[in-house]
């Protein structure tokens, strides 16, 4: 299903009106989400609810924060300044590593909701499994009842490899409806994509744009210089052409318009090969490994 979604942006003394045909994505349950998020981490205070109040006007309806991003108050104040009514956006959240048992993930949930301002969610997601805690089918069967309760309209988990999430399953008879790992350029996650994509479990990409040496580099410049776009549109684009969803993030006006105008070309198959080869054993920019890798 493909969504109209009209803006105005208004910078550098000029009008401009953006018109986006954003795909949409099917969950699991049901639900449908945009092709494309946006990311709030370390978008803080007044300046941060500016940010991501703008990028809702500018077509954005995947909002993503997490508990431990602190700034959920942010992205509540960031809704109640636009004009884009609640039931038109998707807004997700994060459960944090230290909050996996049952009580204290209930309890976490409510808090999440408590300080944006809000009645429900429409995606909570576990942030990382926590394998040496394993605790993580607790916290799962925590979010499943909340989806129950109304409190969060569909339940998926952030890191988790295809060991936790056959466990998932097994243990609750529930799998996740979304998986949110780190994918970009150099880090292209194909074997755990083929996993998603077998069992029915949609990608986010977190980190889409690594935004180190890849907005520089060569050859993905010659690909965006053929197409006519930026550096940062050809790999959105390629996320997006990969069955994943990037969730960028940007205060620019100028880059948030950018980033999600991506649904007006198409890379071509050689393009996608010459990018997919970028990609490393272990990619990982920050280390982040979800066999061993414990969240506070």
């Amino acid at each position: 299903m493909w969504v109209g979604l009209q803006s105005k942006s208004y910078f550098l003394g000029e009008a401009y009106t953006l018109i986006n045909q954003i795909p949409e994505f099917t969950l699991n349950d049901g639900t449908r989400i945009p092709a494309i998020g946006f990311g709030t981490y370390q978008l803080w205070g007044n300046e941060g609810a500016a940010a991501i109040a703008g990028a809702i006007d500018h077509g954005y309806r995947l909002i993503d924060t997490a508990y431990n991003y602190e700034n959920e108050g942010t992205v509540g104040a960031a809704l109640k300044r636009s004009s884009v009514p609640r039931e038109n956006l998707r807004i997700t959240s994060k459960l944090p590593g230290r909050y996996h048992t049952y009580d204290q993930a209930v309890k976490a949930i409510q808090e999440s909701l408590y300080r944006a301002n809000l009645d429900y969610y429409d995606l909570y997601l576990i942030h990382w499994p926590n394998p040496i805690t394993d605790q993580y089918v607790e916290a799962w069967q925590a979010l499943i009842d909340a989806k129950k309760w109304g409190l969060i309209r569909s339940v998926g988990v952030s890191n988790f490899l295809p060991e936790h999430l056959e466990r998932l399953e097994k243990e609750t008879g529930v799998l996740p409806s979304i998986n949110q790992i780190e994918l970009h350029p150099f880090f292209n996650q194909q074997e755990q994509r083929k996993w998603h994509e077998k069992n029915g479990v949609v990608t986010e990409s977190w980190s889409p744009l690594v935004r180190t040496d890849v907005l520089s580099h060569e050859m993905i410049t010659s690909i965006a210089d053929k197409h006519g776009k930026t550096v940062s549109q050809v790999i959105l684009r390629w996320h997006y052409q990969l069955g994943a969803v990037p969730i960028p993030k940007s205060a620019s006006p100028k880059r948030q318009l950018e980033n999600i105008s991506i649904f007006d070309f198409a890379l071509y198959d050689e393009d996608m090969t010459a990018i997919n080869k970028l990609t490393l054993a272990d990619g990982r920019r920050k280390n982040q490994d979800p066999a061993m890798y414990e969240e506070f």
